[in-house]
């Protein structure tokens, strides 16, 4: 092992969020594959990527098998972009595919989507098991001898999981997945599998009518539009990847008409609600079990970090007692089911981001140890 060289070549796309997730780039010969839910923005991200790397004097292939070469064109023209070096082609039949690649020998491919690329060899349908499993490997074992980096964009299910078998995650080297709702500007661009840089890294996007613009101040980008002094919001700090994130939480309590509460979430785990709201019922005595709870995340962020446990109880507590908490006070620790307030990663981070956005007020688990000390702040 000692005597082998290792040489990975990194190709910058010009998109600095995009590099941020890919590692500091493409690399070279790499199988990378994007996945999302229709209309999330996929084919504009990749042609925008496309247009980048010809800017550079890179040579692009598009294999479109979804749409014709002119509903690319009308797309690329809508994102302004203009360039010969990209080439496209509309085809779903794998062995001409390999035919073009061999003729054009680019220097970057883009297919879209493999689910729906066949081949004649095997008698099943486009986007069965079998055709998925050969058809990306075919194409993988071309582009690893010719060393072209190629981006594959697949299809995910209704629950959001990638169609297909999940061999095809074993099989690339990077696995891309583009989150947020549909009808709301946000984008996140997130790394799940990467051989050639860090996994979980997040880049961050907003869907304008030109495109996907790069949100450089991402807390900046989440807190804008907040209303000050509001009762049920608390601010939180959050960590993807290497990024410290400030997003806002709201909480809404409301008298319950029925016998049993109801509990929504947006944004957040449902379950950890539940398990939340019971610590609050049984350590500070608060009738939760009378109300109830809607918790919302704003920005279409979905938040999976424990870390946000503290802002969420205080936003319930603010709704409750209808009090709304002094605007410079940040929030953030994990919440056990005996009521203490444990530490948490990267807290220096947390703390950094939040006093460069001008949260000079920490709730943190370094000054408050117990739920029952909270009640100090109402």
């Amino acid at each position: 092992l000692s005597q082998i060289e290792a040489k990975t070549e990194k190709l910058k796309t010009g998109i600095t969020e995009f590099d941020r997730v890919l590692g500091e780039g493409i690399t070279a010969g790499s199988l990378t594959l994007l996945s999302g839910e229709p209309g999330i923005g996929k084919s504009t991200i990749v042609l925008e990527l496309a247009s980048k790397l010809a800017d550079q004097g890179k040579k692009i292939l598009y294999i479109s098998g979804e749409e014709s070469a002119e509903q690319i064109s009308n797309r690329a023209g809508r994102l302004c972009i203009k360039s010969e070096n990209v080439e496209i082609t509309s085809e779903n039949a794998l062995e001409n595919i390999l035919h073009i690649i061999d003729s054009q020998n680019p220097d970057f491919i883009i297919v879209d989507s493999i689910q729906v690329i066949a081949s004649m060899e095997l008698p099943s349908i486009a986007g069965s098991i079998n055709q998925v499993r050969y058809c990306s490997e075919e194409i993988m074992r071309v582009i690893k001898a010719k060393n072209i980096a190629t981006f594959l964009i697949g299809h995910v299910t209704k629950d959001g999981t990638l169609a297909g078998p999940k061999m095809l995650e074993h099989l690339v080297d990077t696995v891309l997945l583009i989150e947020g709702e549909r009808y709301q500007n946000m984008r996140i661009l997130r790394s799940l599998k990467n051989r050639f840089g860090s996994t979980n890294e997040i880049g961050l996007f907003e869907m304008t009518e030109n495109g996907l613009k790069q949100v450089l101040n991402a807390s900046e980008f989440f807190l804008d539009g907040r209303k000050q002094n509001a009762v049920g919001s608390v601010i939180t700090a959050t960590i993807e990847g290497t990024r410290p994130l400030l997003l806002e939480v709201q909480a809404l309590t409301h008298p319950s008409a029925f016998g049993y509460p109801k509990r929504t979430a947006s944004g957040y785990d449902s379950n950890r609600l539940q398990l939340l709201l019971a610590v609050i019922q049984k350590h500070l005595n608060l009738n939760v079990n009378a109300h109830d709870v809607y918790i919302n995340v704003i920005g279409g962020f979905k938040l999976r970090d424990h870390a946000a446990d503290l802002a969420i109880i205080l936003a319930i507590i603010s709704s409750l007692k209808k009090m709304p908490l002094p605007s410079n006070i940040a929030a953030f620790g994990e919440v056990g089911l005996s009521g203490e307030i444990r530490k948490i990663a990267q807290h220096d981070k947390r703390v950094k981001e939040s006093q460069k956005m001008g949260f000079s007020q920490l709730v943190t688990p370094d000054q408050y140890s117990d739920l029952n000390r909270l009640m100090e702040l109402f």
